[in-house]
């Protein structure tokens, strides 16, 4: 709601300064004042103008004001200072509207494509894939339509990447550490699956141990390491038992990865994979766009004389003869292609640019209320399409910015500059450990470790707590805690509560923090039901909920039943006439409230556009702890006023729904008690 009159007072000064003055001004700046007490929203617009109008800021404010006091839900327009417009809200109108769920619509034309999670398959999630995944899914459902929103056409992929070097040394481990074949491979797939073992877990082991296998002999080194370079030639052909085994091993951590992921509620709707695109031949065709378009060259001299390779993003124009030994190289002397050649072939289909290209589509997993496709080099019919994506998202972390900055290089070079304006890196910092989490999760750790602010997982290492064990070990103790305070609920229904709480904690944990600052993980500060956590935010719905079942009043018929009321005696619908007052009543406390849950869109729209869900989190808080402070000054159900009592409920109820609608933009659900 305060969206819309936000932007019904942008359109009516673009009105008046066209009338007026005869002036376009795009950009409308609009504030909000730190109290109520000085209105609702504040335009310096006058101090913009006055040079170009050549005029004072506060003569401009003056012929400005009186043209905005007939948008509806203004209830008047001050001057302040030296030429602010402070403009106030009709308090008891706008809380009836806000109560009816009037607000501004989200969303758009097109279709947007995010990647995210794109964990390598060959172990474990661990708590360093979690914060891509949470944010990635969250700014799914930011921008996905729903019932408050129109959003936009959405697709949600996880790229898979089963013919990289991390697949490669578990395949090794199992065929020369382990000797194992084909067929004892199948074998191990049904042993662990009959003892209720996890292959992602045992292959976490293995890939330490081959990790460290490598370099633990100097005679062997370079031997060992041809084997890791043969297996990923063998995986990059196809068509041999190397490659069968490791598309037999990816397969099934893909399958554990998604088990995970759904358990935080995060769902995918395709799965494309490396491999396709080496066997498909999107290289070849990309490569074929690239020489055309004079983005890729061979290499006659330098460091780099054989390769093809192409310039960086901010390379300086180079005197004719001069080699450009700092280019990029695309396909390397021995003809492999890089990682970042098969990410611009990849990203050329996200943009429907690689004509006659496209992936086969196999149904891979059921959700409950849709499919996820995976990629294959022959599908199945019907499938659905994602390769026309108007705008994409990739979720990679800080240390990919230099690929993914090459990849929109090359785009720009091809000449498809709008396909590089919408294309958004969304990067984010690593997440590590605090020394007492580390503690708490059983690792034993130095005592110079134990002095340092955080510890760097690492899967090579074997350092680094698995997804699941935290979840586990969250859920365990989220139970103790409803056990405790909810000891009359069936068991189901408390396990059910604590899942909620530990993945409420889990995904808030990962979401509070802006993305490019470094997260140190600490169980029992994302576990606190006090302070800036999910557990906070989920305990004040759960109030919310408590206070309308006792008052046995739903909460839609709660939101309805204040339309008739007048309103303007329970709001100080007046204060704008009140000159000296200098301090909040009780009544402006009420309307703060209501304005800051009329801000709801307005939030949203600045998370997406910034791609910054913290922006959402951090609202979340904010409302939790208004709705806190609410409840501790109003005794709703002990109201004697029968009128204010119906507000107060209103109140109780506005603050469930919009807690409610955000937790679930967050991926949170509300338990039933805590």
């Amino acid at each position: 709601m305060y969206r819309t009159l936000q932007q019904a007072i942008q359109a009516k000064v673009r009105e008046v300064l066209l009338k007026k003055y005869a002036i376009t001004v795009e950009r409308i700046a609009l504030e909000q004042p730190p109290s109520v007490l000085l209105g609702e929203i504040a335009l310096p617009i006058a101090f913009e103008l006055a040079k170009r109008l050549r005029k004072a800021p506060r003569a401009i404010a003056q012929e400005l004001a009186p043209e905005l006091a007939d948008v509806e839900g203004v209830a008047a327009v001050e001057i302040a200072g030296a030429g602010y417009i402070n403009v106030r809200f009709d308090r008891a109108a706008m809380v009836k509207r806000i109560a009816s769920d009037e607000h501004d619509d989200v969303g758009g034309d097109g279709f947007r494509l995010l990647e995210h999670t794109s964990i390598n398959p060959n172990k474990a999630a661990h708590i360093g894939h979690l914060r891509n995944a949470v944010l990635g899914d969250t700014f799914a459902r930011l921008i996905r339509k729903d019932a408050y929103k129109s959003g936009w056409s959405t697709g949600v992929q996880n790229y898979i990447d089963n013919t990289g070097v991390q697949v490669a040394d578990v395949v090794v481990g199992l065929v020369h550490l382990q000797s194992k074949s084909l067929a004892d491979v199948h074998g191990l797939l049904l042993e662990l699956a009959a003892s209720g073992q996890r292959i992602d877990y045992y292959l976490w082991d293995l890939y330490a141990r081959v990790s460290q296998w490598y370099d633990d002999d100097p005679d062997e080194k370079t031997y060992r390491r041809d084997l890791r370079l043969q297996a990923l030639h063998q995986i990059e052909a196809g068509g041999n038992e190397t490659a069968q085994i490791a598309d037999l091993l990816a397969t099934a951590v893909l399958g554990r990865h998604l088990e995970t992921m759904q358990r935080l509620n995060i769902e995918y709707d395709f799965l494309p994979r490396e491999s396709e695109i080496l066997h498909l031949h999107f290289w070849d065709a990309a490569r074929t766009v690239m020489i055309e378009r004079g983005v890729l060259y061979e290499e006659t001299r330098g460091k780099n004389k054989g390769c093809w390779v192409m310039r960086r993003p901010g390379a300086e124009t180079l005197a004719e003869g001069e080699t450009d030994d700092d280019a990029k190289v695309l396909v390397r002397s021995n003809g492999t292609v890089t990682y970042v050649g098969k990410d611009i072939a990849y990203h050329l289909w996200k943009f429907g640019l690689l004509p006659g290209k496209d992936f086969g589509y196999r149904l891979f997993r059921e959700y409950p209320t849709h499919s996820c496709w995976i990629s294959a080099e022959e599908g199945e019919d019907p499938h659905p399409s994602y390769g026309h994506a108007s705008a994409i998202y990739n979720f990679i972390d800080s240390r990919q910015n230099d690929p993914q900055a090459n990849v929109v290089e090359a785009l720009r070079g091809m000449g498809y500059t709008e396909a590089a304006d919408r294309y958004t890196h969304v990067s984010y910092a690593m997440v590590a450990l605090t020394p007492r989490c580390a503690l708490d999760l059983g690792y034993q750790i130095s005592e110079e470790d134990r002095n340092k602010a955080y510890l760097e997982v690492s899967g090579r290492k074997g350092f680094g707590v698995k997804a699941d064990d935290l979840l586990d070990k969250l859920i365990t103790a989220a139970k103790a805690e409803v056990d405790t305070r909810q000891p009359e609920l069936p068991e189901q229904e408390r396990l059910k509560s604590a899942t909620a709480i530990a993945v409420g904690a889990l995904r808030f944990f990962m979401l509070r923090f802006t993305r490019n600052t470094v997260i140190a993980f600490d169980f029992r500060d994302a576990l606190s039901f006090e302070g800036e956590t999910g557990p906070y935010v989920q305990y004040a719905a759960v109030r919310a909920s408590n206070i309308l079942r006792k008052s046995d009043t739903a909460e839609v018929d709660a939101l309805k039943a204040i339309a008739s009321l007048d309103l303007n005696r329970f709001l100080n619908n007046k204060a704008s006439e009140t000159a000296k007052q200098t301090e909040t009543g009780p009544e402006d406390a009420l309307w703060e409230f209501w304005l800051l849950a009329s801000r709801v869109t307005a939030v949203l729209d600045q998370a997406i556009h910034s791609a910054e869900p913290a922006i959402l989190s951090r609202y979340a808080f904010e409302l939790a702890q208004e709705f806190s402070n609410f409840y501790h000054s109003n005794h709703v159900l002990h109201e004697g006023n029968a009128e204010r009592k119906q507000l107060l409920l209103a109140t109780t109820a506005v603050a469930r729904r919009e807690l409610t609608r955000v937790l679930d933009w967050l991926g949170i659900d509300v338990p039933t008690a805590m």
